[in-house]
């Protein structure tokens, strides 16, 4: 009986310094020890880790932890808890987003039509007040948008979105679709599945993204790109990402590598080394 080749070591594949994971989960309990985790990251050439609080009491809960360099934050209530949307609620992420520079963008926030775990009226309320709460605090959006396309588009548009900063994270549709948002002045996180070699609609899409349409995300610890597909994800494998979108594109690894990390920290506004104070 063959047996399988051992997977790659991540800092077997690694890139120069430089790349950003534009959206990882590392709060909670996820990771026994999230700071080896961004260790390993920086060791394979991560050099900034956006990490997603799902609601102000995840981030009221563990920010603290994560005040490391190269660390920023994102902060929204995600569809699946849009009754928790509430004007108490939506005041903490005002309060938090006007004290801690860190906090660099409102997400990940949208419409989310698979699971339906609330009225779509009240994903759609919830995803217009932390709309209005992006524009007054002149911050960038990252959006969660599945198999709700047609209304989170129609709502970014009635809001005044329209070529202003909006990240679509976890992208995974067609050249079509990636057409749409990017006409409009967004930009698109490819996620590891474009590793996957059936998912060819992905796959064709990112090949033919402009250069500076697109940024490289984690997701961790979830959608591990292959060789460790099906595995808890982490910062550290975003390096197999970035590897195989060059692979699709023709292009030089440490080149999408490098430019994506731009792209990155020109939507994020932030520097190659966030502050460990990262006070505005």
């Amino acid at each position: 009986m063959s047996r399988k080749a051992p997977r790659p070591a991540p800092e077997a594949a690694a890139l120069p310094p430089g790349g950003v994971d534009t959206h990882a989960h590392l709060d909670g309990d996820r990771y026994a020890d999230p700071l080896h985790v961004l260790e390993r990251a920086r060791a394979c050439g991560v050099s900034a880790v956006g990490n997603v609080f799902l609601g102000p009491a995840a981030y009221a809960a563990d920010h603290a932890r994560f005040r490391v360099p190269g660390v920023f934050f994102l902060l929204g209530i995600h569809p699946h808890e849009a009754d928790q949307a509430t004007p108490d609620a939506l005041a903490a992420m005002e309060a938090a987003f006007r004290e801690d520079g860190r906090l660099r963008a409102v997400g990940e926030i949208g419409l989310d039509y698979h699971y339906d775990f609330h009225p779509r009226a009240v994903q759609q309320e919830a995803l217009c007040r932390q709309l209005e709460l992006a524009l007054r605090l002149d911050v960038p959006v990252v959006i969660h948008s599945r198999e709700a396309e047609d209304d989170t588009l129609a709502i970014l548009e009635r809001m005044g979105l329209t070529h202003r900063p909006v990240l679509w994270h976890c992208f995974g549709l067609g050249a079509d679709w990636a057409a749409e948002i990017v006409r409009r002045g967004w930009i698109l996180s490819i996620p590891g599945p474009v590793t996957f070699p059936k998912n060819h609609a992905l796959r064709a899409a990112v090949a033919g993204l402009p250069p500076d349409s697109f940024v490289l995300e984690t997701d961790c610890p979830y959608l591990a790109p292959e060789p460790y597909r099906g595995q808890r994800n982490e910062p550290a494998l975003l390096v197999f990402t970035a590897r195989e979108v060059a692979r699709l594109r023709g292009e030089d690894p440490a080149l999408v590598w490098r430019r994506c990390g731009a792209t990155a920290r020109r939507f994020f506004g932030i520097q190659e080394e966030p502050s460990a104070e990262g006070g505005k």
